[in-house]
């Protein structure tokens, strides 16, 4: 073999370990975004209980707010729902943003029970309705936290997608951008 032959091997023998090392760090950062959706969807799962506890506490005792509890419950009802789409691939773009949206609705919902909870005083002085607000009110904060997490990953996922000799690779092996909540 002459100089230029084992230069030309040398070169291939470079790209293609830099391609199978670019290749495995982008599953690795994919594979930290379905870990953090998993912490995630342990916390979202915790809520939907909360919140059917709480709905069941308070629906008998407000009949008149039955608006209130109805769109708590369509939008926990399409929460789960996006919830379920999104546990199979976390890095969709597609299914992750529906959950953004849901849990958005599901928010408001929330926080417009939470509001009729604090203007309904005796309601409040209960220990089961009280017990079951403290207890939805941390679940939401470590809901936070893991949605906050799950974001990070998404980000150095994305971050890694686009610097550019791995932009190059990951438009052949199909690696598309990930979406946040």
């Amino acid at each position: 073999m002459t100089a230029w032959q084992w230069v030309g091997v040398g070169a291939a023998a470079l790209l293609f370990f830099w391609g199978v090392g670019a290749y495995n760090r982008l599953m690795a950062l994919r594979n930290a975004i379905g870990e953090a959706f998993a912490q995630l969807d342990t916390h979202l799962k915790a809520r939907a209980e909360a919140c059917d506890k709480l709905l069941a506490a308070v629906a008998p005792r407000l009949p008149s707010e039955q608006a209130t509890f109805d769109a708590l419950a369509s939008a926990q009802a399409e929460s789960q729902a996006a919830t379920q789409a999104s546990r199979a691939k976390p890095w969709a773009p597609d299914p992750v943003g529906s959950l953004a949206v849901a849990s958005a609705l599901h928010a408001a919902a929330l926080t417009r029970l939470m509001s009729l909870l604090d203007h309904q005083a005796e309601l409040r002085s209960e220990t089961e309705i009280d017990g079951l607000v403290s207890e939805l009110k941390l679940i939401e904060r470590q809901r936070a936290f893991a949605r906050q997490v799950f974001n990070q990953a998404v980000a150095q996922y994305n971050e890694a997608l686009n610097q550019f000799p791995t932009r190059v690779l990951a438009n052949l092996y199909g690696f598309k951008e990930a979406r946040s909540l």
